[in-house]
């Protein structure tokens, strides 16, 4: 018999009032999101190609979810020759794809980039459009073209075709790194599970990204109403806007600047589910202007909202007075050491540490290698899963079409790799993904399957949909072999071999430093990185 709305309405409140803690608790969501005409069985959670699904039991041996993001690469720029993935089409090792280049009147095939330092490309709504080119996946060379004029430094390799100093000045959106550049990234991949079809939640750059990856929508609200929010990804807002928003909120309060659709984090503190959101010290990684390929520097801190720290500015994080759980990178290091890292973790880098180009390669791998490093030395790891991720394509060329599944994505595919003692050892998940996969993961963990969904989590937005029931997200336990005996921790370097020419001159000649977990940041350690 379907519930009313009214026993649904009843039912939802005995729910968040016990705080589940299994997906048995979560059947009276079932006929929500994409699939209205379907309703689950008591064990099951909504969402999916049919509607429900189990959710694995041995999920629950995940005590601690983390969320490493990093910036700006697409998976073919990272992973387009790996073995087995669904990467760059060659034959004989031989590229067969060449992107025409309007300016040369030539095309330029993908190319095996040595360089430590990339220039990437424009990455708004407008060039993920322009790259896709209806499925063609053949513009990222012209969105180039037609950025040139937006550069600030003429050091930049983005703004001097000379300083592009690969394979005779190409553009470097076209070339791709290997294990010699990324070996720990590889290394990771081959451990435990690369992720080969992740998608960008939005087709458009960090600000909406990082929105999806903590609320599963981007808007704009006019007031703090959630009922005044309206859909917006090209914004919707600037870093300058989020800047002067914080401000205003720390001094006094107050901001012009109102997030007010609903978050994960309000379930979470509904259901008494730990969380951290955890901000490096620096500058921030992208421009006011997403369609500019470089910037004037930014400050940014845990208590900066900005394009990567956008939780401060969501009312509910507010009225929850949950702010004290935007934290400094160093407390994640401290409480990973200590083992009482929180249910759920963002981390978030600075610019420098973050391969947003033009920055380092090789010092954003050092700066993920100690983050991972530091679960790994610390009494969580054995009930961790780490999800590290690219928060968008950064201009790169990629040869997969991004598939649809509503007015707003999904963007452009982006590396993920999914590491826990539980993830299945070299295995490629070739399911569509996105950031919505996390959320999913999250709350079917911790929360019985409970959804950002405006009819049951009593906070309405009008959201055009509940992206964790796309009947096209793959699910992410998939990943996982909950029976198999617990991997033991990799300690990688955060200094590891490289063939690239223009490593940052602090690298150079140093020790590998395996299992180091201080981020090798010299502004902010002042010293050589060094095991704790």
């Amino acid at each position: 018999m379907r519930l009313t709305a009214t026993a649904v309405g009843l039912l939802l409140v005995v729910v968040l009032l016990s705080a589940p803690s299994s997906a048995s608790q979560a059947s009276v969501r079932a006929a929500n999101g994409q699939h209205p005409n379907v309703q689950c069985p008591p064990n099951d959670v909504p969402g999916g190609p049919t509607g429900c699904y189990l959710v694995p039991p041995g999920i629950h041996k995940i005590k601690h979810v983390i969320i490493v993001m990093q910036e700006n690469r697409s998976f073919d720029s990272y992973f387009g020759t790996y073995p087995g993935a669904d990467g760059i089409p060659m034959v004989n090792g031989v590229p067969t794809v060449c992107v025409p280049d309007s300016k040369t009147k030539t095309c330029v095939k993908p190319f095996h980039d040595t360089y430590d330092v990339n220039g990437g490309g424009p990455h708004g709504e407008d060039d993920a459009i322009a790259d896709v080119n209806q499925g063609q996946m053949n513009g990222f060379i012209n969105s180039v073209n037609a950025a040139i004029g937006t550069c600030k430094n003429s050091t930049d390799p983005a703004c001097n075709p000379a300083v592009q100093k690969s394979s005779g000045g190409l553009p470097d959106v076209m070339g791709y790194h290997t294990a010699a550049e990324i070996p720990n990234y590889w290394t990771y991949a081959q451990d435990f599970t690369l992720d080969d079809h992740m998608f960008e939640p939005v087709k458009s750059w960090s600000l909406p990204d990082h929105l999806f990856l903590v609320s599963g929508w981007s808007a704009k609200c006019k007031n703090k109403k959630a009922s005044s929010c309206q859909n917006n990804i090209n914004g919707p807002y600037t870093v300058s806007q989020f800047d002067n928003a914080v401000t205003k909120e720390l001094a006094g309060g107050t901001t012009d600047i109102n997030l007010a659709w609903t978050d994960l984090t309000w379930l979470l503190f509904k259901n008494h589910v730990s969380w951290g959101y955890y901000v490096q010290t620096g500058d921030q990684p992208d421009c006011d202007n997403d369609s500019a390929e470089t910037c004037a520097p930014v400050a940014q801190n845990y208590k900066t909202a900005g394009i990567w720290n956008p939780l401060p500015l969501f009312t509910d994080v507010q009225a929850d007075r949950q702010e004290k759980n935007i934290q400094p990178l160093d407390n994640f290091l401290r409480q990973a050491h200590k083992g009482t890292l929180p249910s759920v973790s963002w981390v978030t880098p600075a610019q420098v540490d973050s391969e947003h180009p033009p920055g380092s390669v090789h010092q954003g791998q050092a700066y993920v290698t100690s983050v991972i490093n530091s679960v790994m030395r610390g009494p969580d790891w054995k009930s961790s899963a780490i999800f590290l991720a690219w928060d968008d394509w950064g201009g790169f060329y990629d040869n997969v079409d991004p598939p649809a599944v509503d007015q707003n994505g999904y963007g452009l595919r982006v590396p993920a790799i999914t590491i826990s003692p539980y993830a299945k050892r070299g295995y490629i998940d070739d399911t569509t993904l996105s950031s919505d996969a996390y959320l999913k993961f999250i709350e079917d963990d911790f929360l019985g399957g409970a959804r950002l969904n405006p009819k049951t989590d009593g906070r309405p937005d009008p959201r055009p949909d509940v992206r964790e029931n796309a009947k096209q997200l793959g699910n992410l336990a998939n990943d996982f072999n909950f029976n198999q005996a617990p991997h033991r921790p990799v300690l990688l370097p955060t200094n590891p071999p490289s063939d690239s020419p223009d490593l940052p001159s602090w690298f150079v000649g140093k020790g590998r430093c395996y299992g180091c977990i201080v981020p090798p940041t010299p502004r902010l350690t002042g010293d050589s990185p060094h095991p704790a």
